[in-house]
Protein backbone atom coordinates (compact mmCIF):
# COMPACT_ATOMS: atom_id res chain seq x y z
CA UNK A 1 0.00 0.00 0.00
CA UNK A 2 1.58 3.42 -1.11
CA UNK A 3 1.69 6.69 1.60
CA UNK A 4 -1.46 8.02 0.01
CA UNK A 5 -3.14 5.02 -1.09
CA UNK A 6 -7.57 5.30 -1.27
CA UNK A 7 -7.61 2.09 0.99
CA UNK A 8 -5.18 2.92 3.46
CA UNK A 9 -6.76 6.74 3.74
CA UNK A 10 -9.74 5.30 4.45
CA UNK A 11 -8.81 2.72 6.81
CA UNK A 12 -6.95 5.55 8.91
CA UNK A 13 -10.21 7.40 8.93
CA UNK A 14 -11.87 4.48 10.13
CA UNK A 15 -9.29 3.50 12.96
CA UNK A 16 -9.22 7.41 14.15
CA UNK A 17 -12.74 7.52 14.56
CA UNK A 18 -13.66 4.44 16.47
CA UNK A 19 -9.91 5.02 18.60
CA UNK A 20 -10.76 8.29 18.99
CA UNK A 21 -12.29 8.14 22.23
CA UNK A 22 -9.46 6.35 23.43
CA UNK A 23 -7.35 8.27 22.98
CA UNK A 24 -8.47 11.13 24.87
CA UNK A 25 -8.26 9.01 27.70
CA UNK A 26 -4.90 8.24 27.08
CA UNK A 27 -4.01 12.26 27.40
CA UNK A 28 -6.00 12.63 30.42
CA UNK A 29 -4.56 9.92 31.95
CA UNK A 30 -1.19 11.46 30.70
CA UNK A 31 -1.78 15.29 31.95
CA UNK A 32 -3.27 13.42 35.40
CA UNK A 33 0.36 11.86 36.18
CA UNK A 34 2.09 15.37 35.17
CA UNK A 35 -0.39 17.07 37.07
CA UNK A 36 0.81 14.58 40.63
CA UNK A 37 4.28 14.46 39.58
CA UNK A 38 4.29 10.76 38.61
CA UNK A 39 5.72 12.06 35.59
CA UNK A 40 7.20 14.54 33.29
CA UNK A 41 6.84 16.22 30.02
CA UNK A 42 9.43 14.02 28.11
CA UNK A 43 10.96 11.78 30.75
CA UNK A 44 10.46 8.95 28.51
CA UNK A 45 7.87 7.34 30.33
CA UNK A 46 4.38 6.42 29.44
CA UNK A 47 1.65 5.70 31.55
CA UNK A 48 0.06 2.11 31.38
CA UNK A 49 -3.43 0.90 31.73
CA UNK A 50 -3.54 -2.00 33.93
CA UNK A 51 -6.43 -3.35 32.30
CA UNK A 52 -5.96 -2.06 28.64
CA UNK A 53 -8.53 0.22 27.15
CA UNK A 54 -9.22 -1.97 24.99
CA UNK A 55 -10.13 -4.82 27.08
CA UNK A 56 -12.50 -2.67 28.53
CA UNK A 57 -10.32 -0.61 31.01
CA UNK A 58 -11.31 2.82 32.58
CA UNK A 59 -9.17 6.00 32.54
CA UNK A 60 -9.26 6.33 35.97
CA UNK A 61 -6.37 6.89 37.90
CA UNK A 62 -6.79 3.70 39.66
CA UNK A 63 -6.11 1.85 36.31
CA UNK A 64 -3.22 3.87 35.52
CA UNK A 65 0.53 3.59 36.43
CA UNK A 66 3.70 5.21 35.23
CA UNK A 67 6.15 2.83 33.39
CA UNK A 68 9.05 3.31 31.23
CA UNK A 69 8.10 3.65 27.11
CA UNK A 70 10.13 0.37 26.81
CA UNK A 71 8.29 -1.66 29.58
CA UNK A 72 5.04 -0.60 28.44
CA UNK A 73 5.17 -1.19 24.54
CA UNK A 74 7.94 -4.25 24.75
CA UNK A 75 4.90 -6.26 26.61
CA UNK A 76 2.82 -7.20 23.39
CA UNK A 77 5.92 -8.98 21.86
CA UNK A 78 6.48 -11.08 25.13
CA UNK A 79 2.15 -11.74 25.27
CA UNK A 80 1.02 -11.83 21.45
CA UNK A 81 -1.88 -13.87 22.25
CA UNK A 82 -3.27 -11.00 24.10
CA UNK A 83 -4.56 -8.90 21.25
CA UNK A 84 -5.07 -12.16 18.62
CA UNK A 85 -1.79 -12.21 17.01
CA UNK A 86 -0.77 -15.20 15.25
CA UNK A 87 2.40 -17.37 15.23
CA UNK A 88 4.39 -16.94 12.21
CA UNK A 89 2.77 -18.82 9.62
CA UNK A 90 -0.52 -19.17 10.77
CA UNK A 91 -3.98 -17.48 10.18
Amino acid sequence: MTKSSKTKLEYQKKYNKEHAADQVKRRRAQRHAIAKGKSKVGDGKDIDHKKPLAKGGSGADSNTQSKSQKANRGWRKKNPEMYGANKKGKK
